[in-house]
């Protein structure tokens, strides 16, 4: 069911904020799961990629593709991988930058059986549950204007990297950082990653505390003031992900994670590991965010 009833949750602006369908959300999950693991060059990656475009263009986003070519440990010749970029409002100076990444790791390395460690995984939550949320966000934007632009930048190859080897990983990431326009300052950015887990609880990473308090600050207060449970005042992780590539280029992005999710990089973590109640809360927090300023 499209939701076109939008409720005004603070007289903050005048955008009223719409309410988020988690149910819609968690079966844009399932859709992209349905593919398969979505590892860069494979046939579910290109068919994914070929989704996730067709519905931003259906939503009226402005979208680009922004190509790169890398070689990965797994493969002998580079493939080449795509960071998804939809662009909303654009004539608002004022932006914000969401994003996700929506490949998944090409093994299962820490699976508790050694059997499947060469085996890719499903990507529910590592990957999807990102994506899931902000075509959602996406659908509510080509309904009702935010009070900021926004910029959804879903990237490629985050989770091909080797342990011990930081720079393996977020390479779309890296690859947009080192590339992006340098007139391009958003207020604030948010990277979601794995944020479907049933039993959600969202710490504040340690990265995004050090090097972009603010936002920090501002996200913590809004989920308060919205009584969003999933969300824990306090840190407690440390993480290397997208949003270092983006804090190194300038840009206060914040990383939201649920880094004790019990089945990550396994072949567990798959659709029933997940919620539309969680996605929900996440959807939530950002509409208000980027509707009321």
């Amino acid at each position: 069911m499209v939701l076109s009833i939008f409720a005004v949750l603070s007289c903050k602006t005048d955008h009223p904020v719409p309410v988020f369908n988690g149910g819609r959300a968690y079966g844009d999950l399932v859709k992209q799961c349905d593919f398969g693991p979505r590892v860069p060059g494979t046939e579910a990656h290109q068919n994914c990629f070929q989704f996730l475009t067709k519905e931003l263009l259906r939503y009226g986003a402005k979208v680009n593709h922004q190509k790169f070519s890398q070689k990965l440990p797994q493969s002998k010749t580079p493939v080449t991988m795509t960071n998804i970029i939809a662009s909303f409002g654009l004539q608002k100076t004022e932006r914000v930058l969401l994003c996700a990444h929506w490949d998944t790791r090409p093994w299962a390395d820490q699976d508790s059986l050694e059997a499947n460690h060469r085996k890719p995984i499903a990507g529910a939550n590592d990957g999807a549950s990102g994506v899931a949320v902000l075509l959602e966000v996406a659908r509510n934007l080509s309904l009702e204007d935010a009070a900021y632009g926004v910029d959804i930048v879903l990237f490629d190859g985050e989770d091909s990297g080797l342990p011990g080897e930081p720079d393996s990983y977020a390479l779309g990431a890296q690859y947009f950082a080192k590339h992006k326009d340098v007139r391009y300052r958003p207020q604030f950015g948010i990277l979601l990653d794995m944020i479907g887990g049933r039993s959600l609880q969202i710490y504040k990473e340690r990265n995004s505390v050090d090097y972009a308090p603010k936002v920090v600050e501002k996200v913590w207060q809004r989920a308060r003031d919205l009584n969003l449970t999933a969300f824990i005042n306090r840190p407690k992780y440390q993480v290397i992900d997208d949003h270092l590539s983006l804090l190194k280029a300038g840009i206060p992005c914040i990383d939201l994670i649920d880094f004790d999710y019990p089945y990550w990089h396994t072949l567990e973590d798959t659709p029933d590991k997940c919620s539309a109640e969680s996605l929900q809360q996440v959807g939530q927090l950002l509409l208000s965010l980027i509707y009321q300023k």
